[in-house]
């Protein structure tokens, strides 16, 4: 499991492996383009990005990568002209999506084929954890390809707050967590957990519902299977108030590398955010923090992923499945996530290499239960996620914190998309 630690995380350089072949019924005849749509555009995804275009350029000779990233944070512009572009009957060849239950309404409208054969001749199933290929399966289908995995149940700490606070050890549960967060505000730290708007306040939300529910529990709230209206769902809503009383006041005001400032400068102990956030402190060559699993969710790791499909009506097919299974490969794999700071979404990648972090997380994905992220589109639809966003930024900013009416609103939401 994750452990405290100081972490030495650091972006580690990307090693160029020798490439297998992908095969692609363009190979003799000329170049042929590729058009692969992210948001990948600066940091990390980019340097990440960089290294499967290299890979992919030595793995599928005759086609030539086109970068089509729009650049802004967790997609939010490339969203809007990627649907654009889908209702002009303009797709690019590729596109990344964050796999799960955000590719739902691009499958229910034909927008993406099937690609469970090319699951099987690329032997991909096998290499995938069965958890994981549940959560990406529509009516016994697969649409898309991981290229990595990213953990949201993670919370980041400053060590140096901690120990001038005498907090010497990562909280074993949620009400460990609250007596830690309410010493260092009698320590004189105004904002003991650091917070942004929108998304990063669902972020909190699912990791108190997690710990308070488990992990059958929690991803039933997205089949069905699990009430939003039960006792159990009323008491992780009332932990998420308390929580909130413990950060920033203009938390609304805020994404989430603001938020991380608060951390970095001392002026907050901890923030809840996914792993990407290792790699961010590495690039602001911030070294004294420590993370661990968010209290009370040991053995449960929440998952989101970056992926790719291949769309109907896309113009150079080929390319797209070669492209697909360079994403898919062990080597493709295992350059992204170096660059990426993310992990492989096979568990047949090697560690070496890899930070202190990296390996933690992989040996983790080895063993722990996933579930899946509304924040980050794996459990929940796009329409489903913004509804949820717009309700916690109103119950953030009211002056009384309603507690059965944000109940009753998300209950309602969720009754909209599945049957309770």
């Amino acid at each position: 499991m994750l452990s405290t630690r100081r972490a030495l995380a650091a972006v580690v350089s990307v090693v160029v492996l020798a490439a297998s072949a992908c095969g692609s019924a363009d190979e003799d005849s000329g170049s042929a383009k590729v058009e692969v749509f992210t948001w990948w555009a600066e940091g990390g995804e980019k340097a990440g990005l960089d290294s499967l275009v290299s890979r992919f350029g030595t793995a599928c000779p005759g086609q030539e990568f086109e970068n089509g990233a729009v650049a802004g944070g967790a997609g939010i512009n490339a969203k809007q002209v990627l649907n654009a572009r889908i209702a002009q009957n303009d797709p690019p060849d590729t596109f990344q999506v964050h796999a799960g239950a955000e590719l739902a309404d691009y499958i229910a409208a034909g927008r993406v084929q099937d690609l469970s054969a090319d699951y099987d001749s690329w032997g991909l199933r096998a290499a995938l954890p069965q958890g994981l290929l549940d959560d990406l399966t529509v009516d016994g289908k697969l649409y898309s390809v991981p290229a990595n995995i990213h953990r949201a149940n993670v919370v980041w700490a400053n060590s140096q707050v901690l120990s001038d606070a005498g907090i010497l050890q990562a909280p074993k549960n949620l009400d460990a967590f609250l007596q830690d967060l309410a010493k260092l505000r009698r320590a004189g730290v105004e904002s003991p957990l650091a917070l942004g708007r929108d998304w990063t306040q669902l972020m909190l939300l699912e990791s108190v519902l997690i710990a308070d529910l488990g992990a059958k529990r929690f991803a039933g709230l997205f089949t069905g299977a699990t009430s939003w209206k039960s006792k159990a769902v009323r008491g992780a809503l009332n932990d998420y108030v308390q929580l909130l009383a413990y950060s920033n006041a203009d938390r609304d005001a805020l994404d989430w590398p603001d938020a991380e400032r608060l951390l970095i400068d001392g002026r907050a102990g901890y923030q809840v955010m996914g792993d990407w956030e290792a790699a961010d402190l590495a690039a602001k060559n911030f070294q004294a923090y420590e993370y661990f699993t968010f209290p009370g969710t040991e053995g449960v790791f929440q998952w989101l992923a970056d992926s790719f499909v291949l769309p109907d009506g896309a113009g150079n097919p080929d390319g797209t499945r070669c492209w697909l299974k360079t994403v898919a490969s062990v080597d493709g794999q295992r350059d992204f996530n170096l660059a990426k700071g993310s992990i492989p979404a096979r568990t047949d990648v090697a560690g070496d290499g890899f930070s202190a972090y990296q390996m933690d997380a992989m040996a983790d994905w080895k063993t722990a239960t996933p579930v899946p992220s509304c924040a980050h589109g794996s459990a929940c639809s796009q329409d489903w996620q913004n509804t949820v966003n717009a309700t916690l930024g109103a119950f953030s900013t009211a002056a009384e914190k309603d507690v059965p009416g944000l109940q009753a609103a998300l209950a309602a939401t969720a009754a909209r998309y599945v049957q309770q």
